[in-house]
């Protein structure tokens, strides 16, 4: 299973950096991806990083958002800078079975994602 944590309360402009860690499996091999949640809105997936580390990063935050991994910890991170009110949400990370494919708008933003909790809180103030 897959916990995500590092949210929290930050400034417009602010940073955070958002850890996705396993609970059993290692994350080796793995595509992983964020996904957020604003109140009122679907979710919509942010980043996606493969196993061989290249990443695809949502227009949306693009320049702003980065997503690494560091095998040695088995840890995936959500990197977040230059923060804006659009970005409050809940974010969750998943293992994401479809490896990072462009996903058709027109499907489930989740489908092909596993994931588990509740994900972590990201409120960002004017």
């Amino acid at each position: 299973q897959l916990q995500a944590s590092g949210g929290g309360s930050v400034e417009y402009g602010g940073s955070l950096r958002l850890s996705c860690a396993s609970s059993g499996d290692t994350l080796e091999g793995r595509a992983i991806a964020w996904f957020r949640q604003a109140p009122g809105k679907e979710r919509e997936v942010v980043s996606c990083i493969k196993p061989n580390g290249s990443s695809r990063i949502s227009d949306v935050v693009k320049g702003r958002f980065t997503t690494s991994r560091d095998r040695s910890k088995n840890m995936v991170y959500l990197e977040m800078n230059n923060l804006r009110t659009e970005d409050t949400g809940v974010y969750t990370c998943a293992i994401d079975h479809l490896e990072c494919i462009e996903r058709d708008p027109t499907l489930s933003t989740t489908l092909g994602l596993d994931y588990w909790g509740r994900g972590t809180l990201v409120t960002v103030s004017s």
